[in-house]
């Protein structure tokens, strides 16, 4: 089939999540013989070697610069208020990438599919699909990576401001609104967690009719490419990886940084914490001392994570699959985890993953994995079994043919 492949992030390299996921489902469908056409967002900081890479899997590529400011951002926000609409969802609605789409829809020769990656995405897909209406329908299929909703209500639980709380409130509120009447648009939706889906569509009693709206397929790595790392002598770091720009990591490692640290360090004070990923920078600073390194986006963080004891998810809210879990896993690390930043994964206290929810049950668990080798071992190898045997895109993703099997 001829597929329109939509992206709100360009799926390489593979340094975050959505692009894991968004990479190796395109790769999936055009190594299963359909045609792909990609119509992405692109950033600044992404390179036209990415591009030239993802050609191998797509027929076309057309790109969209997306470009965001403060000030378009407050009028989005007052949009938001008065119209009732998720802020989240206005932000990215680019009329140059609306354009982009009508021109590709126009001069394909068939559209029989249209695949939106994430929720941004899709009122660009419904939009592309009324663009087709002089051919046969195409095909909508929404890979819905996250409950939306979810990620502003419990940065809502943890924000003190009163006015922040309240508009975090009211934006969860709208998102869960919008994101139930878009499932209702698509042929296909897709989730990457069961939990993610009922946290949708529980109440819905149009989606409880659509077995369609209602399917799950994990997150998944190429485990080919991937080869746990040996720690040495010089395993003293404990380290967080993913970019800061995403609220829920900020806070998250904002949390541990002030409340957790201080206690780890008391335990173990030739311990660092190392924070890998974007904006990271401002995290080492306020006195923080040498015990805290931020390295900012590193294409390789081989080097690091070869000299990591103790990976760390310290997320108080989000929503699909933390991917950065599965990436500890494939390296052989040990992992201590916040059950929300477990969430959706087959973690397992004490088998394959450390789980704690305060902060001193968390730094208990760092200082645990930290001065017990043995228990770190036996973690970081059930990690890796459970990684093998239930995320291998391999085995994982050949539930999109069900999804892409019709006549």
């Amino acid at each position: 089939m001829n597929i329109l492949f939509l992206t709100q992030v360009l799926p390489y390299p593979l340094d975050a999540g959505p692009k894991t996921r968004a990479y190796l489902v395109l790769r999936h469908l055009a190594e299963s013989g359909h045609e792909v056409t990609l119509v992405s967002f692109t950033r600044a900081d992404d390179r036209p070697e990415s591009i030239e890479h993802l050609r191998r899997y797509c027929r076309e590529i057309y790109t969209v610069r997306m470009q965001r400011s403060r000030i378009r951002d407050g009028i989005n926000l007052l949009q938001s208020l008065v119209l009732r609409r998720p802020f989240l969802v206005a932000r990215d609605w680019v009329p140059a990438m609306a354009h982009t789409i009508r021109a590709v829809a126009g001069k394909s020769p068939r559209v029989d599919a249209i695949h939106a990656d994430q929720l941004w995405m899709a009122p660009y897909a419904l939009f592309a699909s009324k663009c087709l209406r002089g051919q046969r329908r195409p095909w909508t299929v929404l890979d819905q990576h996250n409950a939306v909703f979810n990620i502003p209500r419990r940065m809502a639980d943890s924000e003190s401001s009163f006015w922040k709380r309240a508009l975090l409130h009211s934006e969860a509120r709208k998102l869960a609104r919008y994101e139930r009447s878009v499932c209702r648009g698509f042929d296909r939706v897709v989730w990457v967690t069961a939990e993610d889906r009922e946290a949708v569509l529980a109440r819905d009693a149009y989606a409880a009719g659509r077995p369609a709206l209602r399917e799950v397929i994990p997150i998944a790595l190429d485990l080919s490419s991937r080869r746990p790392f040996r720690q040495g002598r010089k395993a003293r770091r404990v380290t967080f990886m993913g970019g800061l720009h995403w609220p829920p990591n900020e806070h998250g490692v904002r949390w541990f940084r002030d409340e957790i640290w201080p206690r780890v360090r008391k335990q173990a004070p030739e311990a660092v914490l190392t924070i890998i990923g974007k904006q990271s920078s401002e995290m080492a600073g306020d006195g923080s001392g040498p015990a805290v390194v931020a390295t900012g986006y590193l294409p390789d963080p081989t080097s690091y994570l070869e000299e990591t004891a103790v990976f760390i998810v310290p997320l108080l809210a989000g929503g699909g699959m933390r991917v950065k879990i599965l990436d500890a896993w494939s390296w052989g690390l040990p992992v201590v985890s916040t059950s929300v930043g477990a969430e959706g994964i087959r973690a397992v206290h004490g088998e394959n993953i450390w789980l704690a929810d305060n902060s001193a049950s968390f730094a208990s668990g760092v200082i645990d994995l930290y001065t017990n080798p043995v228990l770190a071992d036996r973690l970081a190898e059930g990690g890796r079994r459970t990684l093998e045997a239930h995320y291998d895109w391999r085995k994982a993703y050949r539930a999109w043919d069900r999804i892409y099997s019709f006549a």
